[in-house]
């Protein structure tokens, strides 16, 4: 997910060879490893190159200091998650708009609870980072993949496209972190997840046009 970040939270280089990105993955996954164990105040490049095995000198090759590794780190996270969501919506393109809904709010739930100790490490890192960059550059592309998706209901129309996709993305988004940061039990977040499905669904119903205005 290519962003403009401020330049100093830019990397000093990236991979160009297969054993520079190998050696960056390790340094990535190094760093989940410090978040969730010590969290990101106690987090130190110098850490991460011991957990990673490489000395610091390779470590300020590719970041000059920790915070230009969360933003990085995070630009890594959020191309997994819209990915995941462009899937989803491709994948439904053409279907009824209930199973549009359900199945999109299912991909966001899924990649972000497949390693929820990260997630929340990573919400906590971004706390006094600059990362709106990385947050336009995703906000374009699960608009668009949303958008795209809804406009191929094949039972439903919308006379105001763009805030439905912003109202509805904005509702799943917002809801999924606020279980993070409530740290709900797994129960109660499953019952949270089935009644997003219900609440995204009766507004989608409320705002879709009437039938007869449907085209075929």
């Amino acid at each position: 997910m290519p962003t403009n970040p401020p330049p100093h939270l830019s990397p000093r280089k990236r991979p160009r060879q297969a054993r520079a990105a190998v050696t960056l993955d390790a340094i990535f996954e190094a760093t989940i490893q410090v978040l969730v164990s010590d969290g990101p105040r106690r987090l130190t490049t110098t850490r991460v190159a011991e957990r990673t095995g490489v000395s610091v000198g390779t470590m300020y090759q590719y970041f000059p200091h920790k915070q230009a590794l969360f933003y990085a780190l995070n630009e890594r996270y959020l191309d997994i998650v819209a990915e995941r969501v462009e899937d989803a919506c491709r994948a439904q393109q053409g279907a009824e708009v209930a199973a549009m809904v359900e199945a999109l709010v299912t991909a966001y739930w899924q990649v972000k609870t497949e390693r929820a100790e990260v997630t929340r490490a990573l919400y906590k890192s971004v706390v006094e980072l600059d990362n709106e960059p990385l947050i336009e550059a995703f906000a374009r592309r699960v608009d668009a993949a949303t958008s795209t998706m809804l406009a191929s209901a094949s039972d439903a129309d919308f006379a105001d496209l763009p805030t439905v996709v912003l109202t509805l993305l904005t509702s799943i988004f917002g809801t999924v972190r606020s279980v993070f940061e409530r740290n709900l039990p797994i129960e109660e977040a499953d019952a949270v997840l089935r009644h997003l499905v219900l609440m995204c669904n009766a507004y989608i119903r409320t705002v879709k046009l009437p039938a007869e205005c449907v085209t075929a």
